[in-house]
């Protein structure tokens, strides 16, 4: 059981209770801070003060008061109104995040939410109840607002949720669950709606999936720099070292470890000069690669451990701020694009090498009688087409802004939309390793030489799955496979990457 204090909330803690349905508790210390914020709210709200959102409409409507009596009704006609999210629903697996980020966030105490939304919202996460969140209509600033509000409106029992394949009535589910359905208190709405928890959520999940990607593609590299000849000069320590970037210095040490002992290797080393850049520059692409997903951690750690709500409470004050802005994981959502695209760039070059025979020096693509078989040509098509698909999507959702709610929310962040092409480069890039393990497998079959003791425990485990290539079979069931590999953890590289 994972327990939720609003600190201490960790990319891998959410993607274990996103994927691994793992529960929750939330801490004692967490309940008394909800407790005494809400009894501040209610103190403020009680002295007639004006209170945005509380006692004002919201956005532009700012200056609309509204009548003592529909202070609460108020909340839910905002939940309402702003279920107003398009397109195919988010995965499971997103919306359990975002659940659980929001969750956090108003744990935090500052938000003037009473302790029955938070045990609510747990129930909910714990008994697997996940609404139905369409995953177009945030622009990333007041917060995640069409997708929150989704996950609010369920919580009412008027939305849907996911059932199987399908969807039935929040209602219904949260009866069969023997919860009521939930009826938001003063500010509530305002509160559960206003933050970045979609942005944060998916990124949190993508960024520890793409922790275990990364351990993965130095494993389908080494293979392949095994099955191409390259030579490990290049990752001599004392050269490695001139440069003093920390991921550069981490992945040369990791490729040292992996190719140790390959004779392989150090024949080549006696007989080539140096290697083209797709093996030789390795170290300097994949430690960029690892610094910015080191980078990106940083910034959703703090985030998901943040206030991102309007207003605040703090005893007496009720203040507005801006803290539902997502440019900050919205930046991190793109440039996380940026260096996984560039990543599997030059996964598919050392492809598109070791499958041409005047390169490689191994058959045709890596098959024997070649012309009678096609070989492994085609995943190399099917590897630069994804290529292609993230370099489309990798373009900065960031560097737009389309200004909202009557120029009121003049500038935004667009980060949902940086977050779900994020969403499919994880996806892309995780096939596009599999089939650098699939072809760097065959062409180990043509090396004389022996290759590291660790390269051989990799080509041998895949080998207990996907046969080799004799004659033309059908490649998709056999990326299949290797990609759920991936997803287990059993190609990725366990040495150290801090």
């Amino acid at each position: 059981m994972i327990t939720i204090d609003g600190n201490s909330l960790t990319v891998e803690q959410v993607l274990a209770i996103a994927r691994d349905y793992e529960k929750i508790s939330v801490s004692e210390s967490a309940m008394g801070r909800i407790e005494s914020s809400h009894d501040s709210l209610l103190k403020i709200v009680s002295s007639g003060k004006r209170v945005y959102g509380v006692t004002t409409g919201f956005g532009s409507l700012l200056n609309v008061d509204v009548e003592p009596g529909d202070i609460v009704k108020l909340q839910s006609n905002l939940i309402r109104s702003h279920s107003s999210g398009y397109g195919a629903r988010l995965d499971v697996i997103h919306v359990r995040a975002m659940m659980v980020v929001r969750l956090n966030s108003l744990c935090k105490g500052y938000s003037g939410v009473s302790p029955g939304l938070i045990k609510f919202l747990s129930d909910m996460i714990n008994k697997n109840i996940h609404p139905v969140v369409p995953r177009f209509g945030s622009v990333g600033a007041s917060g995640d607002l069409a997708p929150l509000a989704h996950i609010a409106l369920a919580m009412m029992g008027e939305g849907k949720v996911i059932d199987g394949n399908g969807e039935i009535d929040s209602s219904e589910a949260l009866q069969k669950a023997g919860m009521e359905t939930y009826s938001f208190g003063e500010k509530e709405g305002v509160a559960f709606i206003n933050g970045t928890s979609t942005i944060s959520g998916i990124l949190s999940v993508e960024t520890a999936l793409s922790y275990n990607l990364f351990r993965s593609a130095l494993n389908s590299a080494s293979m392949a720099f095994e099955a191409l000849r390259g030579t490990d000069k290049a990752f001599t320590p004392w050269a490695i070292g001139t440069r003093e970037h920390a991921g550069q210095q981490l992945v040369a040490s990791a490729m040292r470890e992996i190719l140790n002992g390959s004779a392989n290797v150090k024949i080549a080393g006696e007989n080539k000069v140096q290697d083209p850049y797709t093996l030789r520059c390795i170290p300097q692409v994949y430690g960029a690669v690892l610094d910015t997903l080191d980078y990106v951690n940083k910034v959703i750690t703090t985030e998901i451990n943040s206030v991102t709500d309007n207003p605040l409470v703090n005893g007496d004050e009720y203040v507005s701020v801006g803290n539902f802005h997502g440019e900050p994981v919205a930046f991190a959502c793109d440039f996380l694009a940026i260096a996984l695209t560039d990543m599997g760039n030059m996964i598919e070059r050392r492809m598109a090498r070791i499958t041409d025979t005047n390169l490689s020096g191994l058959p045709p693509f890596l098959v024997e009688k070649s012309g009678f078989n096609s070989g492994y040509m085609i995943p190399q098509y099917t590897a630069a087409a994804l290529c292609n698909r993230n370099k489309t999507l990798c373009t900065p959702s960031s560097a737009d802004t389309i200004p909202t709610c009557a120029n009121q929310e003049d500038h935004v962040s667009m980060g949902a939309n940086a977050a779900l092409k994020l969403i499919e480069i994880v996806e892309n890039l995780q096939t596009i390793i599999a089939i650098e393990f699939l072809l760097s497998t065959q062409g180990l079959e043509f090396i004389g030489e022996k290759i590291s003791p660790h390269v051989e425990g990799l080509k041998n485990g895949i080998r207990k799955h996907v046969k080799k290539l004799t004659e033309d079979r059908p490649a998709t069931p056999d990326i299949d496979t290797i990609v759920g590999l991936t997803e287990n953890g059993e190609l990725a590289w366990n040495g150290r990457l801090n």
